[in-house]
């Protein structure tokens, strides 16, 4: 697998950056306890997270444009997968899911933890066979990278990411780059997922790689936005 060189910061003149939360990070809690006479008192500090690396910024600090969408469906697979269809018309196959959604129709699927800085939002979808109203299988669901507010003007994306159950024709290997007249584009198959990421020809590469390498499970990036 690619190597990353150090990232460097860049200015991007269109960027327009989501406000990133403070979340709790990985790390035990520490304690320093002093001792009285008569008394024990125990003053706890919070952990300190990570910094992400110079011109990135953490999946879960940036807003997720479908997080507690309306109607969000509960329950089993079956259960969400059906309550997302019916949120859909019937004809348009990609419809609007929450990230808990895509975790719970998707056991397993992951996504990058690390994204450009420039990104502020993510859009997510799940993508569906019309005549069935059942996932399909050629594109399961997609995600967008923004770096203006979702659909609010003419352009605005960063990168794209498809997601597809694999096939007994998928390898599970290193990550395989393809140059494009669009820009970049990255394949992997990781567990029971293929994944393909876009990026244009205006990101530094560097980038792209890093979110291929840095795909970790969405519910992890879940339960860590919710700590």
């Amino acid at each position: 697998m690619k190597k990353l060189i150090p990232l460097f910061v860049i200015a991007l003149a269109t960027a327009a950056c989501g406000e990133a939360g403070l979340l709790d990070g990985l790390g035990d809690r520490s304690a320093q306890i002093v001792h009285g006479d008569t008394s024990l008192t125990t003053t706890t500090v919070e952990p300190v997270r990570a910094q992400a690396p110079l011109g990135s910024v953490r999946a879960s600090d940036v807003v997720w444009y479908n997080d507690g969408i309306a109607g969000e469906g509960l329950g089993n697979v079956l259960e969400v997968t059906t309550a997302v269809w019916r949120r859909g018309d019937g004809v348009t196959s990609v419809i609007q899911a929450s990230r808990n959604e895509i975790a719970a129709v998707l056991p397993g699927i992951q996504f990058p933890e690390l994204l450009p800085d420039e990104v502020g939002w993510v859009t997510s979808q799940l993508v569906f066979d019309v005549a069935s109203g059942t996932i399909d299988a050629d594109t399961a669901a997609q995600f967008g990278l923004w770096y203006l507010e979702p659909y609010s003007a003419d352009g605005g994306r960063s990168a794209v990411m498809w997601v597809r159950p694999a096939t007994g024709a998928d390898t599970i290997g290193s990550i395989i780059p393809e140059n494009t007249t669009n820009g970049l584009n990255l394949t992997w198959v990781a567990e029971s997922f293929h994944y393909r990421v876009l990026c244009p020809p205006e990101l530094l590469e560097d980038y792209c790689w890093q979110m291929a390498e840095s795909a970790m499970p969405l519910s992890l990036l879940l339960a860590d936005a919710q700590a």
